[in-house]
């Protein structure tokens, strides 16, 4: 039982947290990764690397469900944490390693959660998030991939995801069904989208710069996905001064960053034409390395301009459209540059397809 504790005690020196974000709950989010990083732990990446599952804000709406269905995911031991206000995050997360180390908890959890092929069966139905009632399954209920023509006119493999929930450098509440062949979006269909109220104008600033850090993180450069979480750590924290000062440095570093044009240039550029025809705001003119930069500008001029929270908002419908034809690595970079403070849901959209 010594060694057993011992190695416990070891294991809860870097502990991985997964992060659910509902629409309200941004700001708790960056707090839980100010206090992951403050603690020498790390953010998880999906549920298999996991040991705590962090629900920030309220899962209202099918949001519920989706997080029931990822905390299911976690390996043990494992601890689950509601987080309603940012100002409890570092108690509960005390409160979760503490959990962590309890054995007898951790034991009872193993006994009382249900068997693989239990979750697969339950979950099974969720999976085809087309109404197909026809796809073919496998056994636990996993749906197989099916046939239809790609874009030359050769039958490929098709295989429907969702994207969302809790995935990394995500818009919260938004969750797309998607058909994939190999990894390209050749369709993409509303799940959940929620609507939630917009941001104080501190928040919104703060909220840019939580935008950058995604472009530049699924970008690869981590290091300025750092200093850009730093200057957003400044703004909710109230350090204006320290954040003008780190955001002027972070937009000389990303704008003088030739790898990085070399990333994103040319990544789903969007004419006048586009914008009209989708009614998208003007500040998404340009390819992903255009609005990384827009997103910056922007940043660096609030609160002293007058802005337009609407230009903030896109429903679920836009997003949608604009991920087809991209692959999954693109869409979320893509995605991750419009820069997205509310998604609104409006009707439940009928899946669009590439042509």
């Amino acid at each position: 039982m010594g060694v057993r504790r011992a190695l416990a005690r070891l294991a809860t020196r870097s502990v991985h947290v997964l992060v659910v974000e509902a629409p309200d709950g941004w700001r708790i989010r960056a707090t839980v990764e100010r206090a992951v990083r403050e603690r020498g732990w790390s953010m998880a990446l999906s549920p298999g690397g996991a040991d705590v599952l962090a629900v920030c804000g309220e899962p209202r709406s099918d949001l519920g469900k989706a997080v029931a269905e990822v905390w299911q995911q976690l390996p043990g031991p494992r601890v689950r944490i509601e987080l309603r206000d940012a100002d409890d995050v570092s108690a509960r997360l005390d409160e979760a390693r503490d959990q962590l180390l309890d054995t007898t908890r951790q034991q009872r959890d193993a006994r009382e959660r249900p068997a693989l092929s239990e979750r697969l069966d339950e979950s099974g139905d969720d999976m085809d998030m087309d109404g197909d009632d026809d796809m073919e399954m496998a056994p636990s209920g996993i749906p197989l991939a099916e046939g239809a023509e790609d874009r030359d006119g050769l039958e490929m493999d098709v295989l429907h995801v969702r994207l969302g929930v809790a995935l990394p450098y995500w818009p919260a509440g938004l969750v797309l069904r998607c058909a994939l062949q190999g990894d390209v979006i050749m369709g993409a269909g509303v799940e959940v989208a929620v609507d939630h109220q917009g941001d104080d104008e501190q928040d919104r600033v703060a909220r840019h710069v939580d935008n950058v850090v995604s472009v530049v993180a699924l970008a690869g450069w981590e290091a300025a996905a750092s200093e850009a979480r730093r200057v957003r750590d400044d703004l909710l924290g109230n350090r204006s001064e320290d954040a003008a000062r780190r955001l002027a440095r972070l937009q000389g570093r990303v704008q003088r960053s030739r790898m990085l044009r070399w990333s994103l240039r040319g990544i789903r550029p969007l004419g006048a034409d586009d914008l009209q025809r989708l009614g998208l705001p003007s500040r998404l003119v340009g390819d992903t390395h255009d609005r990384l930069l827009a997103m910056l500008d922007h940043a660096a001029q609030l609160p002293d301009c007058d802005a337009a929270p609407e230009s903030e908002r896109l429903s679920a419908e836009q997003v949608s459209q604009l991920v087809i034809g991209l692959d999954v690595a693109t869409a979320r970079l893509l995605v991750a540059s419009l820069d997205i403070h509310t998604v609104s849901s409006g009707a439940r959209s009928e899946e669009s397809h590439a042509h």
